[in-house]
């Protein structure tokens, strides 16, 4: 297995690198973002260690950029002591997991054990259907250049539905996943949020991204026409 571990700090990046090495991994080294963010494009890794303060590029512009790129790679990002912002910032932008400094080398070697069995996956930060894209971390939705403003439950309906684009989704299924345990009324909700949806990502741009299949529930196309 190979991994990629960029940091700047030139005592730790040496002992990581001795350490995994040890373990038996193939491990290359960058001490820049943008010297990481390179490598992460031009060569094929198993998982990616990524400290956030990087000269060049930090570690969230890196990190973002490579999720742009379409590389899957999974990603553990180094964050500073009580960085509850750094934490949450890394994982809206891409990252898999992190681990705060100084961490034990034992608790690293299992973190990346854990990224290495999750694999390649596509995990993209936003949601997407042609250009109607969703972003939960952000709280945005928009159809190509074109901000929709949405209510919360309006927002929880399509992101289930952009989750399970090109899938068949039933009214109770999308209660299930939108409304509380405690929520009990009639399912008819549900087309009243899809009917509000409706107006604001299709009507306004001729589209038809919603579909109804009746008696049985919804689908959103997953090419966002």
């Amino acid at each position: 297995m190979r991994i990629l571990v960029v940091d700047d700090e030139p005592r730790l990046l040496s002992s990581v690198r001795q350490g995994l090495e040890a373990e038996g991994y193939a491990v290359d080294t960058a001490d820049r973002g943008d010297d990481g963010l390179r490598l992460a494009v031009e060569q094929a890794y198993d998982v990616i260690v990524l400290d956030v303060m990087l000269p060049g590029l930090n570690g969230f512009a890196v990190c973002r950029q490579l999720r742009a790129d379409l590389v899957w790679t999974p990603i553990l990002m180094l964050t500073a002591k009580d960085g509850e912002w750094d934490e949450a910032e890394a994982l809206d932008t891409g990252a898999d997991d992190f681990l705060r400094k100084p961490f034990s080398f034992v608790v690293l070697l299992a973190r990346l054990r854990a990224l290495i069995r999750r694999g390649h996956e596509a995990r993209p930060v936003a949601l997407e259907a042609g250009d109607l894209v969703l972003d939960p971390a952000e709280r945005t939705c928009r159809r190509g250049d074109v901000e929709i403003d949405l209510t919360v439950k309006e927002f929880g309906v399509l992101e289930f539905l952009l989750r399970n684009a090109g899938h068949l989704v039933s009214k109770r299924t999308i209660v299930e996943h939108v409304w509380d345990m405690h929520w009990e009324g009639d399912l008819n909700v549900v087309e009243v949020h899809i009917s509000a949806l409706r107006r604001k990502i299709d009507a306004p741009f001729g589209r038809h991204t919603i579909e109804t299949l009746r008696g049985h529930g919804y689908r959103l196309r997953a090419d966002g026409t």
